[in-house]
């Protein structure tokens, strides 16, 4: 692609998660060290794909020495491509496909360097991203910026939602300003308007990304996480990004409808790394893929998403295993739109 031609420019932006998919791209676990069972991580990554592959078709992308133990997993459906990759979060690594809205398809290849430097090595992860938009037969666009798929929800109309905590922190982006970054977020995804939200500078496994605190689920209708009880650990900071949304409007002028949910803070874990978060949950044809923690606020968050989505079926999947590496199911997970 040429390096003046932006995706805006050229006509591309990047559709809701709800629009139509081509199939989901998910990456196997493998680093050492990180997970502290990776069998049963890995178990729990393989449930989470067959949940998905209900709805519709899952590529995995797996290190050739893993290939023969993620086949047998994941079964028959599930379409495997051998790639030397570091771990396993496809949302981060992997890319953001676009669309032009007359049957075109493209896809933008951010940098990428494991949340600011958090592990290593990370270069398997960052060429992942290409290696998904090859397989996938799409046009590359590339960025300088350093970011995640996790650090942005889009609403497919020209809105970005973002966090202050993660794109602007030196550890991705040193001298890039706010504006700079907002501009390239604009021009990479199609966008005409991004909203800040603070973030969540305590989550120091990705630095608050937005995918774990709130996202579209609807034009005009975004999802958040509540403030919780006062005595909370993270009460004012989701005070402080519901205080940064409830009066913004989106691309399209439309006053913004909060839908408040709670997190999972019941759920035992001794790992400060742990997701507890139902935000992060997956949008796919004809479904949404939630966590299940066990605790009574499974049962609340599923009929809630169960008046979100009325056409879609919910499934829950128990993913201890997952949460316990600092994301949940929209964390390992990347849509691929149809076109």
């Amino acid at each position: 692609m040429s390096d003046q031609q932006t995706p805006k420019s050229a006509g591309f932006r990047m559709p809701a998660e709800w629009a139509p998919h081509q199939r989901t791209w998910m990456m196997w676990p493998t680093r050492e060290g990180f997970w502290p069972d990776m069998q049963e991580t890995r178990r729990n990554y393989a449930a989470v794909a067959r949940a998905i592959r209900e709805f519709e078709p899952l590529t995995m992308l797996v290190r050739p020495e893993d290939a023969a133990e993620a086949k047998s997993l994941l079964g028959s459906d599930i379409d495997v491509l051998t790639n030397p990759i570091d771990d396993s979060w496809a949302r981060d690594a992997g890319p953001c496909f676009l669309t032009d809205g007359k049957g075109g398809r493209a896809g933008v290849s951010f940098g990428f360097n494991a949340w600011g430097g958090k592990y290593q090595p990370f270069d398997g992860d960052n060429a992942a991203a290409d290696a998904i938009l090859n397989a996938a037969g799409v046009p590359i666009f590339h960025s300088g910026l350093i970011a995640e798929g996790g650090g942005v929800s889009v609403d497919g109309e020209g809105t970005i939602l973002t966090t202050e905590s993660c794109f602007p922190n030196a550890n991705r982006n040193p001298g890039w300003s706010r504006s700079r970054i907002e501009e390239e977020l604009k021009a990479m995804l199609g966008g005409d308007k991004v909203i800040w939200l603070p973030g969540n500078v305590e989550e120091t496994e990705t630095d608050g990304h937005v995918d774990g605190i709130a996202t579209f689920v609807a034009p005009g209708v975004v999802l958040i996480e509540a403030e919780g009880p006062a005595d909370h650990d993270w009460h004012g900071i989701n005070l402080a990004n519901i205080s940064a949304i409830e009066d913004q409007t989106d691309a399209k002028g439309r006053s913004l409808r909060l839908v408040k949910i709670p997190d999972a803070a019941s759920a035992v874990s001794d790992d400060p790394r742990f997701c507890r978060s139902y935000v992060n949950s997956y949008i796919c044809n004809g479904g949404v893929v939630m966590p299940e923690y066990g605790i009574r606020e499974d049962g609340l968050v599923r009929e809630t998403f169960e008046e979100l989505f009325p056409g879609r079926r919910v499934a829950q999947v128990p993913i201890p295993a997952i949460a316990i590496g600092g994301g949940g199911i929209h964390c390992i997970t990347q849509q691929e739109p149809a076109a």
